[in-house]
């Protein structure tokens, strides 16, 4: 009896922790993980990444494409990260990541340069050939201020802006300027 109830209580955890369509963190359980990180002043960087033109996918090809770019993006997230790094969906085509202790510009922009590769990989039959492209914002956490989820999300965003700006899967880095 004791094993059945555990069972259905660690089912109903992942279901409540878990983005059903894609199978990682959703928003609430991985903003969680990430501000535990943030708490016991864990440096890192914080990335979110945004499908360009993902309603045109949807309004050509319809949904269920849709949902089929979501989970390729989704695998291709989690095929590029480590298990200790925080994979999430944030909603319809937005995710976010929190990769602890990278810290370096140069190694950022080569897991970059991995995980659009790893993007450009996805062949979805229906879309004959048509490309996925990204957006992607980052900000970098050093570990020594305090700081919430919400204030790095909001400088990761701006960053997202203006790789909107650019063709293709491209990725800004937030600086001050910004």
């Amino acid at each position: 009896m004791y094993r059945r109830e555990k069972k259905r209580e660690n089912r109903l955890i992942y279901l409540a922790q878990t983005d059903l369509m894609t199978g990682l963190c959703n928003r609430g359980s991985g903003e969680k993980k990430i501000t535990e990180f943030l708490k016991e002043k864990t440096g890192g960087l914080l990335c979110l990444i945004d499908c360009d033109k993902f309603k045109s996918i949807n309004d050509n090809y319809g949904h269920s494409v849709g949902d089929k770019v979501i989970i390729a993006i989704a695998e291709k997230l989690q095929k590029t990260c480590r298990d200790s790094d925080v994979v999430l969906r944030l909603g319809g085509d937005e995710f976010a990541m929190f990769i602890p202790g990278m810290l370096e510009q140069r190694v950022a922009e080569k897991f970059f340069e991995r995980f659009f590769e790893n993007i450009r990989q996805i062949d979805i039959i229906e879309m004959q050939g048509k490309n996925i492209e990204i957006s992607l914002g980052a900000c970098f956490y050093d570990g020594y201020e305090e700081v919430s989820f919400d204030q790095l999300y909001r400088k990761a965003d701006r960053a997202m802006y203006q790789s909107k700006k650019q063709k293709g899967c491209s990725a800004v880095i937030y600086g001050e300027e910004m």
